[in-house]
């Protein structure tokens, strides 16, 4: 039986994790790289044996026939990649955010379809293990109704550096980076409600990273800094709404006077809550007392959700099995991050 040829664009350090989702499904091949930096990508195609590299990846889906094809550079080049392979005729994961902004997001979706192919969104925290295991609580009804949830993904110091924080390329700071994982993470927990309103305020206070050396949550090198553009927000809160009454708080951060990295989850229902933070909690009453719950299996978000994410995108463009991060979650977490940037910038609440 022929295998299913893949391909990666982009072969940046997330990558990898996408690689190691390939290496691991047998009936797999990484048959075709690409990259601008085409030393970077002939490196990468020695390191994992791949046969065919391209610095062009219009002129590597002309010359290569492929099935499923991951987009993984920097934002900026996500829309042109993902239609170009899609219009080349492969099945896309494009990793999150989908794009710099929802009108690129509806664009990529609506080639999607006129290609008739997939075009799957890169949250990989819905494929982690807690995400399961809570769903699993929530449809028994031990959460009942959800109403509210906070999520918070703080860095003390903790700009990736380079293009992360050069808004032409990025197309923002934590929230385009950081908070994208926790909106639609906790969207996804609550049932996927629709957004209708979002208020939100941003700060660039502290510049690019402050400290160095074994303090410095992320090593900042002269290559890595490159222009040594900082111009995105250090910090943002925001306040989404829903239609169905569900309301999420939500702070993400580059670099904040914080006490230290924070990352975390809650979910508040009219029968219980729960914390992600990083083990899965439950908060309810049984017996007329109050009780915390934590499952007796390991529910700790593991790398290996990626191998996860990788099998799920696979399975759904070649196997016909439901796709669970789709290409209209994308759409609609990039119309959340439009809004509230507006809404810093406005100083007013803004209507999606």
């Amino acid at each position: 039986m022929a295998k299913i040829r893949a391909a990666i664009i982009g072969t940046g350090g997330i990558s990898h994790c996408h690689m190691d989702g390939y290496l691991a499904i047998p009936d797999v091949e990484v048959v075709a790289c690409c990259d601008i930096d085409f030393e970077k990508a002939t490196k990468y195609a020695e390191k994992f044996n791949i046969p065919h590299v391209y610095a062009d990846c219009k002129e590597m889906m002309e010359k290569e026939k492929l099935d499923v094809v991951s987009v993984t550079t920097w934002n900026a080049a996500h829309k042109d990649c993902t239609i170009t392979a899609l219009r080349g005729g492969a099945n896309v994961i494009c990793e999150k955010p989908m794009a710099m902004n929802a009108a690129e997001a509806e664009e990529m979706m609506k080639t999607a379809e006129e290609c008739g192919k997939l075009l799957q969104i890169g949250f990989v925290r819905r494929f982690g293990r807690d995400a399961d295991i809570f769903r699993e609580f929530r449809d028994d009804g031990v959460m009942g109704d959800i109403y509210y949830a906070k999520a918070t993904y703080l860095r003390r110091s903790g700009c990736p550096g380079g293009w992360f924080g050069n808004k032409a390329i990025s197309g923002g700071g934590p929230l385009i980076d950081l908070g994208v994982h926790v909106i639609d993470l906790s969207r996804y927990l609550a049932g996927n409600p629709k957004p209708v309103a979002v208020s939100g305020v941003t700060y660039n206070n502290l510049g690019k990273n402050r400290a160095r050396g074994a303090d410095a949550a992320w090593e900042i090198t002269e290559k890595t800094l490159g222009e040594d553009v900082y111009n995105v927000e250090d910090f943002v809160s925001a306040l989404v709404r829903f239609e169905n009454g569900f309301t999420l708080s939500v702070e993400a951060s580059f670099n904040l006077n914080c006490k230290s990295d924070t990352g975390n989850i809650q979910l508040f229902g009219t029968k219980g809550g729960a914390e992600l933070s990083p083990k899965l909690e439950i908060y309810t009453d049984v017996a007329g007392r109050f009780v915390n719950i934590q499952p007796a299996v390991d529910v700790t978000f593991h790398m290996d959700a990626f191998k996860d994410e990788i099998k799920g995108f696979v399975d759904a463009a070649m196997r016909g099995v439901p796709c669970r991060a789709t290409a209209e979650d994308g759409v609609m977490l990039m119309k959340i991050i439009d809004g509230i940037y507006k809404s810093a910038e406005t100083g007013h609440e803004v209507i999606l």
